[in-house]
């Protein structure tokens, strides 16, 4: 447990105490906390649970990833025993989008609860998007044509509670089983903790996922286009038919749009 002793040390300094005032805060001597702090000694479960509580990470996270990676103590419980770092800022103190390369994207799912793996990503800005936490994402294939194509990257907005998705809203999803998918979510059985997870292209037919089986979503907030659309596909008859077969309603489309302009 070599990295306990440096999560210890570098968490207490992000509350500002002096070993002095955490010892009273955990209730654990001050030569205890010196101790593990050195690495001389190792905290029995019951101190790990203490110390779990107080700093409200997962004891997972604190025995096995490397915490030192965060400049705040503001972490994201997600479950899954993990925390996800809130925000990454580059040397102007701006908050940056971290990008899953294609070779990345191969090893998310061993990776997406490594801090290291996560802080090796590369990285990009996008002033314009809201607050939150954005990563953004390699598509593979074509299961969302036209709309979003083999080699497009998708920006989204990281989603503490899969249970708070919008019905006929595309989202970024991570299962054990299938890795990373890119999907239209419908929320019809939401009731019963299952979502419908289903593609823009008919070829391929949706499918129900439990809400247990979701590591993690993100809700996308734009598609960066690598390349060009061909004509047909911006042809009004074909995505008029498009935006009908996927659900999507000009009443509803009219309102969105009279809102961005009000905005």
């Amino acid at each position: 447990m070599r990295k306990i002793a440096k999560n210890i040390k570098h968490l207490r300094g992000l509350k500002e105490l002096t070993q002095e005032q955490f010892s009273i805060e955990v209730e654990i001597s001050k030569s205890r906390v010196g101790s593990y702090e050195e690495g001389r000694s190792e905290p029995p479960i019951d101190t790990l649970i203490q110390l779990s509580d107080f700093f409200k990470i997962p004891i997972d996270a604190l025995v096995k990833n490397d915490l030192t990676l965060a400049e705040d103590d503001t972490f994201i419980d997600i479950g899954n025993q993990r925390v996800l770092f809130p925000m990454r800022v580059d040397e102007h103190n701006e908050n940056v989008i971290e990008v899953v390369t294609k070779q990345a994207s191969a090893g998310y799912l061993q990776g997406y609860s490594d801090t290291e793996f996560i802080a090796e990503l590369p990285i990009m800005s996008l002033d314009f998007l809201p607050t939150g936490k954005h990563r953004a994402f390699p598509i593979k294939g074509d299961s969302m044509h036209p709309w979003v194509k083999d080699g497009d990257v998708v920006v989204a907005e990281f989603m503490e509670n899969p249970n708070a998705v919008k019905n006929n809203f595309c989202y970024i999803i991570l299962t054990k089983d299938d890795g990373l998918v890119y999907k239209r979510v419908f929320t019809s059985n939401l009731d019963n903790n299952y979502l419908t997870l289903s593609s823009d292209n008919k070829a391929y037919q949706p499918y129900q996922i439990h809400i247990s089986e979701i590591m993690e979503i993100w809700q996308f907030k734009l598609n960066l286009c690598i390349g060009q659309y061909e004509e047909d596909e911006l042809n009004p008859t074909n995505i008029l038919s498009l935006m009908r077969s996927v659900g999507i309603e000009l009443k509803d489309l009219k309102q969105r749009i009279s809102k961005l302009e009000i905005n």
